[in-house]
């Protein structure tokens, strides 16, 4: 029986997830589509076991806050996600000429923060405190850096959410300091050192 490949083209088989933390929580089980209807709902931690393609279609739909200029924008459109996704791979295995699942698992592992804060009310006063973060939501907060990414540049520029979702996940899976999603990990990491 032949191998599922995303959108007929790429394999998830040789992709690789180097950092162990993450290596429970990055799910590359294959699928043709990225779509699971939302059965992980209502189960404690199923999130953990949907495919990563689409954990990245359902965070693009996340349209914003209240009066936010990316508010109201993609809600419950999951097709035209899954379309900006697709697109973004394609343009992706055209400048890099490697498998984009591959890249977008780098990209995640490098947009991951490691430390968050917290806040603490102790005799009255609240205190922000360091705390590590779980792997869960080192995944989670590392979409949702990448989402927003392409929300807040596609909004001011003339690009197609495509190409700033393909621009996004090269850069991320560089490490590259000039990228949104890398420079929200390291302001976030600074935050809790100084809270240490």
């Amino acid at each position: 029986m032949s191998e599922l490949l995303l959108f007929r083209k790429w394999n998830f088989s040789d992709v690789e997830i180097k950092d162990p933390g993450l290596k429970e929580i990055l799910c590359l089980a294959p699928t043709l589509i990225p779509t699971s209807f939302g059965r992980h709902e209502h189960k404690r931690f199923a999130k953990s076991r949907v495919n990563i393609v689409e954990r990245l279609c359902n965070n693009l739909m996340h349209f914003g806050k209240k009066k936010a200029k990316n508010s109201g924008r993609m809600a419950g459109k999951k097709y035209k996600s899954i379309k900006i996704v697709k697109t973004a791979f394609e343009i992706i295995h055209l400048q890099t000429g490697s498998n984009p699942i591959d890249q977008l698992v780098r990209a995640i592992e490098n947009t991951a923060p490691n430390e968050d804060t917290t806040t603490i009310a102790y005799g009255g006063v609240r205190y922000h405190v360091s705390v590590d973060i779980s792997p869960q939501r080192r995944v989670d907060l590392a979409l949702r850096f990448m989402s927003l990414a392409v929300r807040e540049t596609s909004f001011s520029t003339k690009k197609s959410a495509e190409e700033i979702l393909a621009n996004e996940i090269i850069m991320a899976a560089r490490n590259d300091s000039n990228c949104f999603s890398i420079k929200k990990k390291f302001e976030q990491e600074r935050m809790a050192m100084s809270a240490r």
